[in-house]
């Protein structure tokens, strides 16, 4: 997006009503914030209405916002996390109905994920097995505590830089990178057990072999 459509938007958004320029919001950035918020919460009824909260919220927002369109993914996403953070919460005072969400299955969602992570050029083989092991990092990073999760996610997966979490999860850059560290090493550990990546000593039979 460039710095003449986000005027547009902030004038659309001055207007109160101007649907065009809502949907304009919708199309550019829905699906990366809904990655974000269904990757942080794991349900996909949670995560559509984190994404709609998130960019209504955006949208009403926009008339107040000073930055340029190169900040406005850090900005977006930090209205994102902070509705993540709210369903977090939510969920808390309500555990039963999570752990019912978290166990049901969302087959449209999964559908969505694996088409995402496909590669053509795969084989059906190789293709599960990629499938499989994104399931397998994807349970990994669902045992992080929240902040860690949401780090990782802005970080490895979506692929903001250091400074555009920092604003996105409203820290300082050394609890970015304090945060990720540890994530990345839980994480680690994590996968090791579950055998998707070899442990030091196998790490080291390899290479002497």
């Amino acid at each position: 997006m460039c710095d003449q459509q986000l005027a547009q938007l902030r004038s659309g958004a001055a207007q109160g009503g101007d649907v065009a320029a809502f949907n304009t919001l919708v199309v550019v950035y829905q699906r990366q914030v809904f990655n974000v918020c269904y990757r942080t919460l794991g349900n996909g009824d949670d995560a559509a209405d984190a994404t709609q909260d998130a960019l209504l919220s955006a949208f009403r927002g926009l008339k107040t916002f000073q930055g340029t369109a190169t900040g406005l993914r850090a900005w977006l996403l930090r209205i994102a996390v902070n509705a993540c953070y709210d369903h977090l919460r939510r969920r808390q005072r309500r555990p039963a109905d999570s752990l019912d969400a978290l166990s049901s299955t969302d087959s449209e969602h999964e559908i969505t994920a694996a088409e995402r992570l496909a590669d053509p050029g795969q084989t059906p083989e190789q293709r599960s097995l990629s499938t499989e092991t994104a399931n397998a990092i994807q349970a990994a990073i669902d045992r992080l505590s929240p902040d860690q999760r949401l780090t990782v996610i802005l970080c490895d997966v979506q692929g903001l830089s250091y400074d555009e979490v920092a604003e996105a999860m409203s820290v300082e850059l050394g609890t970015v990178k304090s945060r990720l560290s540890r994530a990345r090493a839980q994480l680690r550990e994590l996968l090791v057990a579950q055998g998707e990546l070899p442990t030091s000593s196998q790490r080291l039979q390899e290479r002497n072999s």
